[in-house]
């Protein structure tokens, strides 16, 4: 990692892992593991030169205004309240650190890799934001289902190619019948989740509490296993635009507390390390909270922004066992240390959202 600094928050460059070295499997990358995602590291790496992502990445981001951009019914129609807005479209619906309804940006859920998990009834309705099928605007935007699918799964693959590394690193610290693997629990797992996000244009930056470093995304962990993230696509009236604020963008707070400003290539795909992974390695593997912070001035007004993230996460059965050297939610009771990923991902669900299935 180098470090350019800055008045008062360092910036950082992740970890860069290139697609060539991640998939040949006789490489060890488990130095580059140990920097990125280690006890040490910023819970982030980046793979770069991946065939085909840069075409795909804005094939799919340069839809997400057209997406945002539909009549407000023909919006409803894709809503999906039993799912707790997981599928479909939703805008205003989950809660910001202050407690208010987050209006700042509209995001649009989808399986890139089964349209309908299961057809389990009791299944589907114990975990409607997992078991749910996937809608798309056949009429109103056809396109969408396409990129969003093709983008979604060319990072499930990169990613299973980076979940094999962190197996081969965390097996050097833990022993091998103890050890759970995460490239075969994804694998077996039918709740990877896409979410492409859209931030509606600011008319006055003020509005947004642009000062605070989590205005456009409030501080958090990832729960899931890893999480797949593009670097983001700036507009102003339908046109590409540089970002005119270098201060914005991700941040993460590191272990010790430091926190520090992210940067990576637009043709890279980073990957966080989410809060299961970091129970099931037995902390080898860590997650880190992370925000991200809207431009700020006068050359903010107007601008949207556009990206995708896809969330890499253990099927709704898989058993999590939460070993006392994590720490994990303190609002989350756990009993007995054990819980599955659907009860885990329901006691989440029930802080950042105000309306139940």
């Amino acid at each position: 990692m180098s470090l350019v600094t800055e008045p008062s928050v360092p910036t950082v460059r992740t970890v860069t892992v290139s697609y060539s070295e991640l998939k040949d499997s006789n490489i060890d990358l488990s130095a580059k593991i140990e920097q990125g995602f280690g006890p040490n590291g910023l819970g982030i790496l980046t793979v770069k030169d991946v065939p085909g992502y840069s075409v795909l990445r804005q094939s799919l981001l340069r839809l997400a205004p057209k997406l945002a951009g539909l009549p407000g019914e023909v919006k409803r129609e894709l809503e999906d309240a039993h799912s707790r807005y997981n599928f479909g479209w939703s805008h205003g619906k989950e809660k910001l650190e202050s407690g208010k309804l987050d209006m700042l940006k509209g995001s649009y859920y989808a399986n890139p890799l089964q349209d309908v998990p299961t057809s389990d009834s009791s299944e589907m309705q114990r975990y409607p934001w997992y078991c749910g099928s996937n809608i798309w605007p056949s009429n109103s935007l056809p396109e969408l289902q396409g990129a969003f699918k093709g983008l979604g799964k060319l990072m499930f693959e990169v990613g299973l190619m980076v979940a094999y590394h962190c197996d081969l690193y965390v097996s050097k610290g833990i022993k091998q019948h103890e050890m759970q693997n995460l490239e075969n629990i994804l694998l077996g797992s039918r709740c990877h989740k896409g979410r492409l996000l859209y931030y509606f244009p600011a008319q006055d930056t003020t509005t947004q509490n642009s000062d605070s470093m989590s205005s456009w995304c409030g501080w958090h962990t990832d729960h899931g296993s890893l999480t797949g993230l593009t670097r983001a696509i700036f507009s102003r009236n339908s046109v590409e635009v540089p970002c005119p604020d270098p201060a914005s963008g991700l941040y993460i707070r590191t272990r010790s507390g430091q926190v520090v400003k992210v940067v990576y290539g637009e043709d890279e795909i980073a990957y966080q390390i989410g809060e299961t992974t970091a129970i099931l390695s037995r902390g080898y593997l860590c997650a880190t909270p992370h925000c991200v912070r809207a431009p700020q001035g006068e050359e903010a007004r107007g601008l949207e922004r556009s990206t995708f993230a896809l969330f890499m996460q253990p099927d709704w059965n898989q058993k999590l066992t939460f070993p006392k050297e994590v720490t994990i939610h303190e609002d989350v009771p756990v009993s007995n240390g054990v819980l599955t990923f659907g009860e885990y991902t329901e006691k989440l669900l029930n802080i950042y959202y105000d309306t139940k299935p």
